[in-house]
């Protein structure tokens, strides 16, 4: 793995995008984390980079991480333009987009956006759009027990004791939780108006989801397919809210199949 940082150019200003990078050669991916910050998809970015013909862009969400997030940056709709200028930025074309919650948020805006330089969008546990009936789970009010019982299909696999972080940890957890805050927004982790682009959406998507979620469950997943034109939908059983951490056995081949269906063909970097 290698990490670069680029200076990124928008109308509301300029900012720093730190990049993590697996793999050498291949189908690009653009993967994105959640709000439990990066380390959430770094495995997975090295399983998917070490067992397909895959180059895999892992960016740092501004404010996580120990990074700067500026004032301006206040939304998933302005961050996803931001990863339309890094896919700019890097050169990049073909590239699959891939996100996890917050990340699949994120990645729904970026299908939205519609640059030309991506071919396909997987949202992996996505939240993002109100589901009457389906509401997410308010996980800034939980303990993490409570935040696991919910996100695991097998929680007591990845039970951790928050008495054993380091200052540093916890210094970096609550600025994610800040961050996580900012990009959430007034409507607890949704965006009336996205529902509303969606239906525009013309790349390929498809909607995984892990059967076992608490945080958003699977009709919430259905509803989010069902949102965007000829999406598809993915049920993964024996599996929660992170199903790259808890399956990624069963999430690879699910996001590999997809994204080589939808190559364009053209050069990749």
């Amino acid at each position: 793995m290698t990490r670069s940082t680029h200076t990124l150019t928008l109308d509301q200003g300029a900012l720093d995008i730190a990049v993590d990078v697996h793999g050498e050669q291949g189908h690009p991916f653009l993967l994105l984390h959640g709000g439990g910050g990066p380390q959430t998809v770094t495995p997975f970015a090295g399983l998917l980079a070490g067992q397909r013909p895959a180059r895999v862009f892992t960016p740092v969400h501004p404010g996580f991480d120990g990074t700067v997030r500026p004032e301006w940056l206040t939304d998933v709709t302005t961050l996803a333009q931001v990863y339309a200028h890094l896919l700019d930025a890097l050169g990049l074309e073909d590239v699959a987009v891939v996100g996890n919650s917050l990340g699949g948020w994120t990645a729904a805006e970026l299908a939205a956006v519609g640059s030309d330089r991506i071919s396909s969008v997987t949202l992996v546990n996505a939240v993002g759009i109100p589901v009457p009936g389906h509401p997410i789970a308010d996980t800034f009010s939980l303990t993490p027990l409570e935040l696991s019982r919910l996100s695991f299909h097998d929680p007591a696999k990845f039970r951790f004791d928050p008495g054993t972080l380091t200052d540093a940890q916890r210094a970096v957890m609550a600025a994610n939780r800040t961050a996580l805050l900012v990009y959430a927004g007034p409507h607890a982790m949704a965006d009336p108006t996205l529902p509303e682009r969606l239906a525009k959406v013309t790349h390929p998507v498809q909607v995984v989801w892990g059967a076992s979620d608490q945080v958003v469950d699977a009709d919430y997943g259905r509803a989010y397919a069902q949102a965007v034109p000829d999406a598809e939908f993915r049920l993964v059983e024996g599996t929660g809210h992170l199903p790259q951490s808890e399956t990624p056995e069963k999430l690879l081949p699910i996001l590999w199949d997809f994204a080589d269906a939808h190559a364009t063909g053209r050069p990749r970097h």
